[in-house]
């Protein structure tokens, strides 16, 4: 599924994330962002890793940066699992939403925490202690590869160890389809039906 179909953002609002890039706009005639060869619905994507850029990419171009070397590019592996027994308390959940990822940002050199919002990703000044005890409260924290793969956490479904491209369709969808205070019915079934999509994708 292409990331294009997302209107590019306006500039972030106070509280977002620099270089926490969503995806690109909606593109005719898609094209391959290494050689431009076409491409189609179903694609590889990379992530550059100083400027958070995700690309989209052909087969050929992708396995180009599949092992992990220290490259600039990497390539989005396509690795989903589900752990619905992920628990966190009222106290450790400090998000205004219902849903939050996280990450290794090696250019940073720290855990990222953002979660989707009207007006992008926004970045939670997560405190040591409190990623300490999201890690905690299930096993697939431990096995994410730094940049490309996230931990998505949903109140009410559990835990996702995603690719990082999927927490940004997840953000589109927020951008695209939040309506008032509470996001609306629209809204909150296509973030149900996102995370029902993830459950029949993973590997429980």
């Amino acid at each position: 599924m292409s990331l294009r179909r997302f209107a590019t953002p306006p500039a972030p609002a106070p509280g977002t994330v620099p270089g926490a890039a969503a995806p690109p706009g909606e593109a005719a005639g898609e094209v391959c962002e290494l050689c431009a060869d076409p491409l189609g619905d179903r694609h590889g994507h990379l992530v550059d890793r100083e400027d958070r850029r995700i690309m989209c990419a052909c087969r050929p171009c992708s396995l180009l940066f599949a092992p992990d070397k220290g490259q600039r590019l990497r390539m989005i592996p396509e690795r989903y699992r589900h752990d619905p027994g992920f628990a966190l308390t009222e106290e450790d959940w400090i998000f205004p939403v219902r849903t939050a990822f996280f990450f290794r940002n090696s250019a940073l050199g720290r855990m990222v925490a953002l979660y989707p919002s009207p007006a992008g990703a926004t970045e939670s000044e997560l405190p040591l202690d409190a990623w300490e005890r999201i890690m905690a409260a299930g096993p697939a924290a431990a096995h994410l590869e730094p940049d490309v793969e996230a931990l998505l956490v949903d109140r009410e479904s559990g835990a996702y160890l995603v690719p990082i491209d999927a927490c940004y369709r997840l953000v589109g969808l927020v951008r695209l389809h939040w309506k008032g205070f509470d996001g609306g019915t629209e809204a909150r079934d296509r973030i149900d039906a996102f995370f029902a999509g993830l459950r029949e994708r993973a590997d429980e």
